[in-house]
């Protein structure tokens, strides 16, 4: 999941800081904001066949650049949480850019990605828990948490979960000896 924000030269969110460093009930409420005020937001994924595929700094990337080109018009300059910056060549034109690391805790524009894009995916996390019961997405949100290690072990995998994630890569070699 990525997300793009083009902020107003003044807007007025109290509280904007790395998505995993404040409450849900603060990101719903920043979130609402940031879509409200913002000029330009986008978000895009990939999916679990894109990162098996590509691996998941690639599919990271690609997320990245579908986020910017669904921007309503690309920025005269991009920064993004990280230590790379995807292909920033959009239209013959390479628009400049600044990888930060910590950027969502330290820049607020990044920031304000961050929280768009953590609350777009719990919020598809929990439409994925109706679909798949049994692995409790609502409550983990996919994160490898020890319980959803567990329902893994019990369930099997979904059509969700990637392949290449390390435990499950680890038990199917497991399982084929």
């Amino acid at each position: 999941m990525a997300a793009a924000v083009i902020l107003p030269s003044h807007y007025s969110f109290d509280g904007l800081n790395d998505s995993k460093k404040i409450s849900e009930k603060k990101r719903n409420h920043l979130s609402k904001q940031i879509l409200t005020q913002a000029l330009s937001w986008s978000i895009a994924y990939s999916d679990v066949n894109e990162i098996d595929n590509l691996n998941i700094l690639r599919a990271t990337m690609l997320a990245m650049r579908r986020s910017i080109l669904g921007l309503a018009y690309l920025p005269n300059f991009l920064r993004i949480d990280g230590n790379i910056l995807p292909n920033l060549n959009f239209y013959n034109k390479v628009i400049p850019g600044e990888a930060i690391i910590g950027g969502d805790g330290k820049v607020e524009v990044i920031s304000a990605a961050s929280i768009i894009a953590k609350v777009y995916r719990d919020a598809l996390m929990s439409n994925l828990d109706s679909i798949y019961p049994g692995y409790n997405f609502s409550k983990h949100k996919g994160y490898g948490t020890k319980e959803h290690l567990e329902r893994i072990k019990n369930n099997g995998p979904s059509s969700q979960h990637r392949m290449s994630f390390k435990p499950l890569c680890e038990n199917m070699t497991l399982e084929k000896n």
